[in-house]
């Protein structure tokens, strides 16, 4: 998959733009996400590995070489079961993320279009994602790149933290619908 450039606004009037590239992740950069983007090396290693079976893919971006973001996009049937009844085989972007030193840069935004690009190559008429009910700034930031209410109420995810028990947390979420 090409890789793609982006320049990043700076976050404050007269601060220098940098360039930040869009890529799926391989690998070799598993060591470096899960350090610096402060997630389980085991997380990674399994996108990566879906990645490699068509399972989904691992964007991440990247500036002056270190990630500074990640989006997941899932193209399995969804793990919820409302998802999977209303938006059957509906991609889904999940666990976007750019570390706080790098948001209102453009990184997120980035990100995203990068996933609605690459699904859109690859024939899909829409796509999804799941925003917690708390995340009032990913949802304002999600409705400005034209992402829409589903319509059918809210859901329990399954978040990615492993709690001390053994089980998943859940998070209350809206679920926005995008057409491509």
């Amino acid at each position: 998959m090409p890789k793609t450039d982006l320049r990043a606004r700076g976050s404050r009037p007269g601060e220098r733009a940098s360039a930040t590239a869009i890529r799926p992740a391989g690998w070799a950069d598993i060591p470096a996400l899960a350090v610096v983007l402060g997630a389980a090396e085991e997380y990674f290693t399994g996108r990566v590995a879906r990645q490699e079976e068509g399972l989904g893919i691992l964007l991440t971006a990247w500036s002056a070489d270190l990630p500074v973001g990640n989006l997941y996009v899932w193209l399995e049937a969804a793990e919820e079961p409302p998802i999977r009844l209303f938006l059957p085989g509906v991609p889904l972007l999940m666990h976007a993320e750019v570390l706080p030193a790098h948001r209102n840069r453009g990184i997120g935004r980035a990100l995203i279009q990068a996933a609605e690009d690459r699904l859109a190559g690859l024939g899909y008429a829409r796509c999804a994602l799941a925003v917690r009910t708390d995340n009032g700034e990913a949802a304002r930031l999600y409705h400005r790149l034209g992402y829409r209410d589903w319509g059918h109420g809210t859901v329990a995810c399954r978040a990615e933290n492993l709690l001390p028990d053994g089980s998943f947390e859940i998070e209350t979420c809206h679920v926005l619908v995008k057409p491509l």
